[in-house]
């Protein structure tokens, strides 16, 4: 087989480059052919990975975390070309949901050499696939902030900017269309899960299948800050399903509007609201674990 790894350099700490070079021996020393694509970011990456599925790939495999996998998503869906994926980034959610090991790189690349693949779901939000979670609303809201931030780096920033969006945080008028079906909610958050995961492990769409050809319309209505600050740690071990203020519904397309609100996808920033999500069932052919039964 030939596979080409798509490395983020700046994943998993720098890590992500080391990572490909101990993939590379392995693949080759088992008689595949494997080669390294490594952009300056994320963009000349894409470049480079769209190159080499033109020239005969086999597999794209993306060696980085879920920001990395979301800018190569179009290049694979619904195409002959395999995915594969070794988590490098901070997040891993994805890896999650397909059950390959996120701290154990030998592990990972093992998933790989065994070449089993799974077929399973993608949403899709006009020219965007999500592997993962989109998220509308305080999170959101919070990414948009964390960004904005200089200092400090990485999880830190992420936890000054929930304090900062705390203090003026009010719920939002939401408008969701389920299927066709309208529906209005004040909420603090919507999320759409095609996984039940983002964030590094945060659960907010616990039950979440990737393979069952569903999107999971998660909705948190209105909370006082202090419950939010103190439901927030059941996030990731998904116990926050059994709040009143939860609330679930699985559809084939979504629509959500809120005045001012963008959604965030795979950790990337989607665009403003409304935004439509559709499920792509089957759009993805990836190297993975067998799905538990």
């Amino acid at each position: 087989m030939h596979l080409a790894l798509v490395v983020n350099p700046a994943s998993g700490r720098h890590r992500a480059a080391s990572i490909a070079e101990r993939a590379a021996v392995r693949l080759r020393a088992a008689g595949h052919t494997a080669h390294l694509v490594e952009g300056a970011d994320g963009a000349s990456s894409h470049r480079l990975a769209a190159e080499a599925a033109a020239t005969g790939a086999d597999a794209l495999v993306v060696v980085g975390g879920d920001g990395a996998l979301h800018g190569v998503l179009d290049l694979v869906a619904d195409g002959d070309v395999l995915f594969g994926l070794l988590p490098a980034g901070t997040g891993n959610d994805t890896a999650r949901s397909l059950g390959i090991p996120a701290h154990d790189v030998d592990a990972a690349i093992d998933v790989l050499l065994a070449g089993h693949v799974r077929t399973v779901d993608l949403a899709r939000t006009g020219d965007s696939h999500v592997a993962t979670v989109i998220a509308s609303g305080f999170d959101s809201k919070v990414n948009e902030r964390a960004n904005a931030m200089r200092w400090p780096r990485g999880n830190m920033r992420y936890n000054l900017a929930i304090l900062a969006e705390l203090r003026s945080f009010e719920p939002l008028p939401f408008t969701l269309t389920l299927d066709g079906t309208p529906i209005e909610r004040e909420a603090m958050l919507v999320a759409v899960g095609n996984g039940p995961s983002f964030g590094g492990g945060l659960r907010i769409c616990e039950g979440a299948v990737i393979d069952d050809g569903l999107l999971d319309v998660v909705v948190i209505n209105p909370v006082s800050k202090a419950t939010l600050l103190r439901v927030f740690p059941q996030l990731y071990r998904g116990t926050h399903v059994d709040l009143p203020e939860f609330e679930r519904h699985l559809v084939t397309e979504v629509t959500l509007s809120s005045p001012g609100i963008v959604a965030y996808g795979d950790g990337e920033r989607l665009g403003a609201l409304p935004l439509t999500a559709t499920v792509r069932p089957g759009a993805l052919r990836v190297l993975a674990p067998p799905a538990p039964t």
